[in-house]
């Protein structure tokens, strides 16, 4: 077992997903650390709604193929009641603990995978049901974390908090 912490970031108004991702960037924060989890009526759920329903149709646009490329790059991307892209083994094993489907869907077992204590997860199913967006980005320091939920913070999350997990070995190999 080792110590893995994580900061996260929710953000109910309109705020542009690619400038926080840019800040997490330019602070030495890699995409593949960062799980997204997006609200079913959030731009970019529609966006890939209407990608899923362009490509049913097989005549697709260099915006839909470039946002779709955009969302690979990250650890993970959840939106519910859509679907997931997963690229990162980490998430990849904290996603696939409760070998069941709808965790994978953005109830709230997807956050309780990630460390959220179940209250808490919960809530904030409940509250991405609606609008906006969580950022997660995970570090294995925890001062890392921290900053990162600065920053999260500074770039208008209206709740950003840092969460500390042991993680079994083989989670990370």
């Amino acid at each position: 077992m080792h110590n893995t912490a994580a900061a996260y970031g929710v953000y109910r108004d309109p705020v542009e997903v690619g400038e926080v991702v840019r800040t997490l960037n330019r602070a030495g924060f890699d995409n593949e650390a960062m799980c997204l989890i997006f609200a079913p009526t959030h731009p970019i759920a529609g966006m890939v709604r209407e990608a899923s329903a362009v490509r049913a149709s097989c005549t697709g646009g260099a915006v839909t193929e470039a946002l779709i490329g955009w969302l690979a790059e990250f650890g993970a991307v959840v939106i519910p009641s859509l679907g997931f892209f997963i690229r990162s083994h980490a998430f990849l094993h904290a996603l696939l603990v409760a070998r069941d489907a709808p965790a994978l869907c953005g109830n709230f077992r997807t956050l309780s995978c990630l460390g959220f204590p179940e209250p808490d997860a919960r809530r904030l199913e409940s509250e991405l049901q609606n609008a906006g967006f969580l950022i997660y980005v995970t570090s294995e320091q925890p001062a890392r974390a921290l900053f990162a939920r600065e920053l999260l913070a500074r770039m208008g999350a209206q709740e950003s908090v840092v969460l500390e997990k042991e993680v079994a070995a083989e989670a990370t190999a």
